[in-house]
């Protein structure tokens, strides 16, 4: 740039006034460059703003306007990154794998509502971008924080970063709500990623597996200057928290997003039906590698507001919305070995060790082979070759065996009768397709297992405890029991000597350690690993026992066969009595209640409260469902009442606040008149509900 181009002696109000400007000027330009496609000036000239504004800024750093262009192309590097809570979590969605799985979804929304078969049901349907998701919270119309998905609940603040992402706008086209989440993928191009790793090759740097995981990595750059070299590109399709006025449908959500200067995932499509929706998606199939982004499958939202808000959610996932994943990319390989893996709870599970070969742009090594069923069925063995897939482009399996090229001498694999880790007895029981070592907290396998869940993602969270150091600690007898994570501070000059940690690191997992001091129950709940108590069932035992001193008290009475306690339990709605059978034996283990005593004495379990915009006379409330409801479906019934704080049951006892009844009601109503059970009609329970 030319010298005689920069201002001299500029005042702190000259140099205010033309910082400002520039900004302006540069923001306007890149919305034309980037976002319309429509530049008006050459890049020489962009270049000469971008110039002219960095030398004011350099005599006047003092008077950076809050809309600093600077910050979209790097800045100072980040000591980590913080956390964000999501005002509202940021679910997955469920897959369908088939035409049958849509058609399946389809149903499952009209029985939810109460919909005739030929009440029309729109869908928008859009592709199903493979990137990142990223969660932007703008305040009147300004970017202000922007952060990853993290567990739904709480995600990283990567905020510098996404500012250098050209699809980003700082500021949305007017008129916007006062509070706007827009949530999205970030993402890279094929030809970009192509270019990136072409170029990382020359400079003898490691390739990036694929555009998600270079898309992935650049986002996560502490030095914001990095990520912006890397050409990273954003899609917006989803809302979090808002705070004002919007569309009533999904497709008018769209175009607003557009107004607001976002880009959109297309080809979309708003389809009328199933047919057109099953349609959509194998036209999507067929042009899939002809778009210059990655997808791995179309998701479908139904179009109405308000009927997504009547479906709600279930575990982690919407009822309203589904992906449909493109079938498995498969490929060719063999098997090296056979090994058996022992998990938390003591089933073995046999995994093919594979020659290593991409599949879907991942290496794969290793492949689960589920159970000696599954072995015999398909007649896998050592040196085969085998067809592999990644299901749902995740979880590598194998499809079949290419028994043309079987080795001659080749023998059946047989599961072993002995834990492969501790040798105790693994035996199978009548009925289950799974074996199980009989060693308990005595095999080495289960016990580093179950700490590893313990430390997991949807349990505590511990980030730095991850499996290999898990592994490490439990062998040196650093850690044997959970209880034993949240005394590791005593060996804090021990873990700064260990090969691979070093000072920083081992502070940042202390730090983490103690932040997890205080724990929501449910996720307390799930942490302990009992068998087939997943999130979804610690989240019910949450609401129903309300806090673990009444939760042991209750588990420890219901040992009795014919206890109330037990009935109680069996009664929860959606737990089923193997799910009981396991939930009391936990209790019945001595070494457990020890480990519930010692983790009591470390951690705060912070009791369950109700979801915020719980009603207060459903709170905490028992209710019953009987007979057939003629304004909504049982199961739209039973999701309301929950979401209001209420607990549903399957029968009636002497605990049941209230009994709904609709039509040809049963045993339930004449035993809760019989109780003296308050019994609602329909009407009444909704009157109760909108009050």
């Amino acid at each position: 740039m030319k010298k005689s181009s920069i201002p001299s002696k500029l005042t702190d109000i000259e140099a205010s006034a033309q910082l400002a400007d520039l900004a302006r000027q540069i923001a306007h330009h890149d919305l034309l460059y980037h976002q319309k496609d429509a530049p008006e000036i050459s890049d020489a000239a962009y270049d000469e703003l971008r110039a002219k504004y960095r030398a004011v800024l350099a005599e006047f750093p003092h008077l950076a306007p809050k809309d600093n262009p600077e910050a979209r192309v790097g800045a100072a590097p980040a000591s980590g990154f913080a956390k964000v809570a999501h005002a509202v979590p940021m679910l997955s969605l469920s897959n369908a794998f088939s035409d049958e799985d849509v058609t399946e979804f389809v149903g499952r929304i009209r029985r939810f509502l109460s919909l005739a078969d030929d009440a029309v049901l729109e869908f928008m349907c859009e592709p199903k971008i493979d990137g990142l998701s990223c969660s932007l919270r703008y305040e009147m119309g300004e970017l202000v924080v922007a952060a990853t998905r993290g567990d739904g609940a709480t995600g990283e603040n990567i905020t510098a970063n996404i500012r250098t992402v050209k699809d980003v706008p700082q500021k949305l086209r007017a008129p916007f709500p006062e509070i706007l989440e827009i949530r999205g993928e970030i993402y890279m191009n094929r030809e970009d990623f192509l270019a990136l790793n072409e170029q990382r090759a020359k400079d003898d740097e490691p390739l990036f597996a694929n555009p998600r995981n270079a898309a992935a990595g650049s986002v996560r750059q502490l030095d914001s200057s990095i990520t912006a070299t890397r050409p990273l590109k954003f899609f917006a399709y989803a809302l979090g928290e808002v705070k004002g006025d919007l569309p009533d449908t999904q497709s008018g959500l769209r175009k607003q997003i557009a107004h607001w200067g976002f880009k959109l995932n297309e080809p979309s499509r708003l389809c009328k039906n199933e047919q057109e929706v099953i349609a959509y998606y194998h036209d999507i199939e067929e042009q899939r590698h002809k778009l210059p982004f990655d997808i791995d499958g179309v998701v479908y939202k139904l179009n109405r507001f308000d009927w997504q808000e009547r479906l709600g959610f279930v575990s982690r996932s919407p009822r309203w919305a589904i992906a449909h994943k493109f079938a498995a990319e498969q490929a060719e390989t063999k098997v090296n070995n056979i090994i058996v893996q022992v998990g938390r709870t003591g089933a073995l599970t046999p995994v093919a060790e594979l020659e290593p070969v991409t599949v879907g742009g991942v290496v794969v090594s290793r492949a689960t082979l589920h159970n000696e069923d599954e072995i015999a069925r398909k007649d896998i063995r050592v040196c085969d070759v085998v067809r592999i897939q990644r299901a749902g482009d995740v979880i590598p399996q194998v499809v079949a065996v290419d028994l043309k090229q079987r080795p001659k001498n080749s023998k059946p694999f047989a599961m072993p009768t002995h834990c492969p880790q501790c040798h105790s007895l693994a035996i199978r029981e009548e009925g289950e397709v799974v074996r199980r070592c009989t060693g308990g907290l005595i095999c080495p396998a289960q016990a580093v297992e179950r700490l590893r869940h313990f430390t997991s993602r949807l349990a505590f969270n511990i980030e730095g405890l991850g499996e290999q150091r898990v592994q490490e600690l439990w062998a040196d007898k650093l850690i044997h029991s959970p209880a034993d994570i949240f005394d590791l501070k005593k060996h804090k000059a021990d873990l700064e000597q260990r090969e691979g940690w070093g000072e920083k690191s081992v502070e940042k997992l202390l730090a983490a350690i103690e932040a997890r001091r205080n724990i929501p129950f449910d996720r307390f709940i799930y942490a302990l690993g009992i068998r087939q108590v997943g999130e979804a069932t610690a989240k019910l035992l949450a609401r129903h026992y309300i806090d673990l001193k009444n939760w042991r008290e209750a588990m420890i009475a219901a040992h009795k066969e014919d206890s109330p306690a037990r009935r109680d339990l069996d009664d929860i709605d959606q737990i089923g009595p193997s799910m009981v059978d396991d939930i009391i034996g936990f209790f019945e283990e001595p070494h457990n209640l020890r480990v519930l005593d010692d983790l009591a004495k470390v951690l705060t379990v912070v009791p369950y409260t109700k979801p915020a915009g719980g009603h207060a006379p459903l709170a905490g409330q028992t209710v019953v469902f009987t007979g057939t409801l003629e304004k909504m479906s049982r199961a739209e019934a039973k999701a309301r009442a929950e979401n209001m704080g209420a607990n549903v049951a399957g029968s009636v006892s002497a605990k049941t606040d209230f009994v709904v009844v609709g039509a040809d009601a049963g045993s339930k109503a004449a035993k809760a008149q019989a109780l003296g059970v308050k019994i609602l009609s329909e009407n009444e329970w909704i009157e109760m509900c909108e009050a």
